[in-house]
C-alpha cells in the first residue's frame, strides 16, 4: 500500500494544482463589464440607458455565463469628464472586480479610461468617441475601436458623395476644438484628391447658440455642400437654424452631418433633417439581423438603437466570445482572441485588426422626407456603399498584438 501512495499524493496534488491554476485564470467569479456612459447628459439618448441595455441584451443573449463564471452588466456616469471617468474606471478595476469597459462618449474621456485600462491591464471597448488616434498613436492590445471614427465618417463620407457625382465644392463649419478640426481636415484631404475643392470654413465655439452668421457666410460661397464638423447639440443647433434659412433643400446646398445618430434625426423631426447626408456602419433597417436586434431592443426602450448602442451589442457578445476562446478574462490574452475572431456585426462577419479596429462597412444614406417614411423610424434611405477598407486609414506597422 506504501509504494502507492506517494502516485496518488501526487495525482491529488496535480487535480488541485490544476484546479488553481484554472480558477486563477478569472480575476474574479464573476466577469463583470461596465458600461461607463453618459447617463444624464447631452449624449444620453445615443449612449446612457440604452448602452446598458444593450449590454445587458448581449450577455443575455451569450447566455448570461462564460465558462461557468457569471457575466454582470454595472454601469456608470462620466459626467463628461475625464477625471470623473478615469476615477471610475480605476476604481471598478481595483476593487470592484470590473474585467472591461465599454461605451465612453467624447474623445478625452475615452483617452482617460484608456489609459486606466492599459496601466491596469483591463480591456476596453470604445463604441462612443471616434477619433483615429484610438488605433494610431495609442494602438495597444488590451483596447479594440468599435466606433466609427473621424477619417470613416469624414473622408468615408466625402468621398461616397463625390463618387455619387457631387461634392464639386464645399465649405466646413466646425466646432473650435480638436475634433472638429479632425473632421474638417480628413474630409478635405478626399475632397482636394477627388478634384473638388474648399470655398471657405468657419468656426465656433462649444455651446454656440447663434450660428445665423456661419450659415449666411456658407449660404452666400455658392458652395454645393455644407459640412458640418460638429457634434452633439452643436450639430443638432445648427440643422434646426440651417432649416430656417432654407439651407439643405434643392436647389441649394446639401448639408453632410457628420457625426450624428438617428435619435437626434428623431428628435429634429424629418421636416427639419430631410435631404441631411449621413454615413453609419449601422441603421436599423437594413437587414433582417438588424432589425431583429432593433425590435427587441425598442421593445424595452421605445426608440431604436443608435449606432453606439448597436456597437455595444456586437462589442460585448465578441468579447464574451473570446474569453471563452482563451478561457481566461486577462486582457491581453482576450485582445488577442479578439482579433483571431471573426466579429459577428448585424447579418455580416468583419475582423478586428491588429492595431484594435474593427472593420466595418459603412453605408451613406439621406435622410427621408416626410413624405418618403413609411414607417416610425423609417429615416434613411441608402445612397452609397463606404468599404471598410476605403473608410479607415491603414494601420500602422507598429500595432500588432
Amino acid at each position: 500500500m506504501r509504494r502507492f501512495s506517494v502516485p496518488i499524493a501526487l495525482v491529488t496534488l496535480g487535480l488541485v494544482a490544476f484546479s488553481t491554476t484554472a480558477f486563477a485564470q478569472f480575476a474574479n467569479d464573476t466577469v463583470k463589464i461596465g458600461v461607463l456612459t453618459d447617463e444624464v447628459g447631452p449624449y444620453a439618448d445615443s449612449a446612457g440607458p440604452g448602452s446598458i441595455l444593450a449590454a445587458e441584451m448581449a450577455v443575455a443573449d451569450f447566455g448570461g455565463k462564460v465558462k461557468g463564471h457569471e457575466v454582470r452588466i454595472v454601469h456608470g456616469d462620466t459626467a463628461n469628464k475625464p477625471d470623473v471617468a478615469a476615477s471610475v474606471a480605476r476604481r471598478w478595476f481595483d476593487t470592484e472586480g470590473v474585467s472591461a469597459v465599454v461605451d465612453l462618449p467624447v474623445t478625452p474621456v475615452a483617452f482617460a479610461v484608456q489609459d486606466v485600462a492599459i496601466e491596469k491591464k483591463k480591456t476596453v471597448m470604445i463604441t462612443a468617441a471616434a477619433t483615429t488616434d484610438f488605433t494610431t498613436k495609442r494602438c495597444n492590445v488590451v483596447s479594440t475601436h468599435w466606433a466609427d471614427d473621424n477619417h470613416a465618417l469624414a473622408g468615408g463620407t466625402a468621398k461616397a458623395i463625390l463618387s455619387s457625382g457631387g461634392g464639386k465644392s464645399w465649405y466646413f463649419i466646425a466646432v473650435d476644438i480638436a475634433f472638429g478640426a479632425a473632421l474638417q481636415r480628413d474630409a478635405t484631404d478626399v475632397i482636394q484628391a477627388g478634384g473638388g475643392k474648399i470655398v471657405g470654413s468657419a468656426k465656433h465655439p462649444v455651446g454656440a447658440t447663434d450660428y445665423s452668421s456661419l450659415l449666411l457666410q456658407a449660404q452666400s460661397s455658392k458652395a454645393e455642400e455644407i459640412g458640418l464638423a460638429s457634434v452633439g447639440g452643436d450639430l443638432v443647433n445648427e440643422i434646426k437654424q440651417a432649416h430656417e434659412f432654407g439651407l439643405g433643400k434643392p436647389p441649394g446646398p446639401s448639408l453632410v452631418g457628420f457625426l450624428i445618430y438617428i435619435n437626434d434625426i428623431h428628435a429634429l423631426g424629418l421636416e427639419t433633417a430631410q435631404g441631411l447626408n449621413v454615413a453609419s456602419s449601422f441603421y436599423w433597417d437594413s437587414n433582417d439581423a438588424s432589425r431583429k436586434f432593433a425590435q427587441r431592443f425598442f421593445e424595452k426602450r421605445k426608440a431604436m438603437p443608435s449606432r453606439n448602442q448597436a456597437q455595444i451589442y456586437a462589442a460585448v457578445t465578441h468579447y464574451l466570445k473570446a474569453i471563452d476562446a482563451a478561457g481566461t478574462d486577462d486582457a491581453v490574452a482576450v485582445g488577442k482572441k479578439m482579433r483571431e475572431l471573426p466579429a459577428e456585426y448585424f447579418g455580416k462577419t468583419v475582423q478586428v485588426r491588429g492595431d484594435g479596429r474593427v472593420m466595418t462597412d459603412l453605408t451613406l444614406y439621406k435622410v427621408k422626407a416626410p413624405g418618403e417614411s413609411k414607417k416610425p423610424w423609417d429615416y434613411y434611405a441608402p445612397v452609397k456603399a463606404i468599404p471598410s477598407a476605403e473608410a479607415y486609414l491603414p494601420a500602422a506597422a507598429n500595432c500588432t498584438p
